[in-house]
């Protein structure tokens, strides 16, 4: 099997409190890791990790306040992944992260007028 192949089949995985997985667990997401809000700071990076390291995982979704749990270099470094790429969703930063995250994951920006 080509890694093109593999890249088609690539999965969504979530990673956050029971309250922000169980939306996309609902949706039909089967990949998630829950950390408790009480255990964020210690289990965390363990758990984008086992992410990261997982080639099945195409996108990595979190709350946007629990990149601030992650130690810095693990930060750095899904902040600035192409595969998996991470979305984050909440915080006050607007769409324009959002945009930036979607422009690097595909490489073409689809707002640009």
């Amino acid at each position: 099997m080509s890694h093109q192949d593999t890249n088609a089949s690539q999965e969504i995985g979530v990673i956050g409190s029971q309250e922000f997985t169980t939306g996309f667990r609902l949706a039909g997401v089967r990949r998630f890791e829950t950390v408790p809000e009480e255990q964020k700071s210690e289990g965390l990076d363990d758990a984008v990790e086992t992410m990261v390291n997982d080639e099945d995982i195409g996108i990595i979704v979190m709350h946007d306040e629990d990149l601030s749990y992650l130690s810095r270099q693990l930060r750095t470094e899904v902040e600035t992944s192409v595969d998996p790429v991470l979305v984050t969703l909440g915080g006050g930063a607007g769409s324009g992260g959002l945009r930036e995250q979607i422009k690097r994951a595909i490489g073409i920006d689809l707002m640009d007028e």
